[in-house]
């Protein structure tokens, strides 16, 4: 199949328009939309019966339904059981899970590196200011070399446990992917259980989510594996699910782990049950064919980049998958309102969305691309920053 804009007709992305950043929420197919959308039509037709019998069980009697067949399709992102995995509105909602359930006490610790997800960060911040535990943030390589350049800062950085280190798979900001199994090895030899936040992971490598040795593993599919907003996964391993409770706790407590997850209140469940439909679109669109065309744009375009402006990405290209940040030129003002003011600037003034941050006293432009991207893409991002 042809890629770049042969397919982007498959989008509803607006003409004209630039976008470079898949990675922050996904955009989703025409396709899948329109899966969803009839799902949407169908609930409305008797709503009760399709949310409450057909789609989970009734109250307080859970039941295999049409949500866990979904669940089960979309295990195989994982490469996990299906019995291990339950849905999460996205990859924050299945940390805060975890960290609520695990039962931290005082003076227990929990490590995050400097890069971990904003959104994460906080959530850690506020379940150790509950328990009386202590966040301790360790600084990993910046930019990141390679995998045992990774290692070796964490292994000098590392506390003992007990408590838990949160790992990123894929650095949200800098795309750089991370040697997990390793990483999890160094955390068990330090006391600390171990939760990989996998949110850009699904869709963009292959998993194998159980072999990783975590307790715990949570990944969107609404970023790279095509489904509607918001839909993530939560694995767990065996011998946790029963302390294991989603953020909302309803009806189905205590009646298993799937049954707790699958009904937290009334919610829309359209997202989740177009998710076979996404897996469709992927399969159409040959997964290892996108993966090849999308890895190779993006390092194609940084390259030519790195070059244009004699600068750095934050990863190299064997630990990188479809996203990385480059560096942008010195001349740009490194400071957070100007990176601020630089990414409006680049979607108001030049129809551009890619994300523009400020670390480590530079600008950075993090590239994120899918199908729909070609080279001119990268070309017209120079152009605009030439401009500005």
């Amino acid at each position: 199949m042809e890629f770049g804009s042969s397919v982007r007709g498959e989008w509803r992305l607006e003409p004209g328009l630039v976008y470079l950043n898949h990675g922050t929420v996904g955009v989703t197919p025409a396709a899948v939309l329109e899966a969803q959308a009839e799902i949407r039509r169908a609930i409305e037709t008797n709503p009760s019966r399709h949310i409450l019998r057909e789609i989970v069980g009734m109250l307080g009697e859970p039941a295999p339904g049409r949500l866990r067949a979904a669940v089960e399709r979309a295990a195989v992102l994982f490469g996990a059981r299906a019995e291990d995995v339950v849905p999460v509105e996205n990859a924050t909602t299945g940390v805060n899970a975890v960290l609520h359930s695990l039962g931290l006490g005082e003076g227990d610790k929990v490590v995050i590196a400097e890069t971990t997800y904003g959104g994460v960060r906080e959530a850690v911040r506020h379940a150790c200011r509950l328990a009386g535990a202590q966040p301790v943030s360790v600084r990993l390589p910046h930019p990141i070399r390679s995998p045992e350049a990774v290692l070796e800062a964490l292994d000098a950085a590392l506390p003992s446990g007990p408590g838990l280190a949160i790992l990123d798979h894929i650095v949200s900001e800098t795309g750089a992917v991370l040697p997990v199994r390793e990483l999890v090895r160094l955390c068990r030899e330090r006391g600390l259980r171990v939760l990989i936040d996998g949110a850009h992971a699904p869709g963009q490598i292959q998993l194998d989510v159980p072999s990783y040795g975590a307790d715990a593993y949570v990944g969107n599919l609404h970023k790279w594996a095509f489904a509607p907003r918001s839909c993530g996964l939560l694995w767990v391993a065996p011998e946790l699910q029963p302390r294991m409770h989603p953020v909302v706790v309803s009806w189905n407590l205590d009646q298993g782990f799937a049954a707790e997850f699958e009904w937290t209140g009334t919610r829309d469940p359209s997202a989740f049950l177009a998710v076979p439909a996404a897996l469709d679109f992927l399969d159409r669109l040959d997964f290892e064919a996108l993966r090849k065309y999308n890895h190779g744009l993006l390092w194609r375009g940084v390259e030519w980049l790195n070059g244009l402006w004699d600068t750095s990405t934050t990863a190299g290209e064997k630990m990188s998958a479809f996203m990385t940040a480059v560096e942008l030129p010195p001349r740009f003002e490194a400071t957070p309102a100007n990176a601020s003011r630089l990414r409006d600037a680049l979607l108001f003034e030049h129809r551009i969305e890619a994300p523009v941050f400020e670390f480590g006293g530079r600008l950075w432009v993090r590239l994120s691309v899918q199908v729909y991207n070609e080279f001119r893409d990268f070309e017209r991002l120079a152009e605009a920053l030439d401009a500005l």
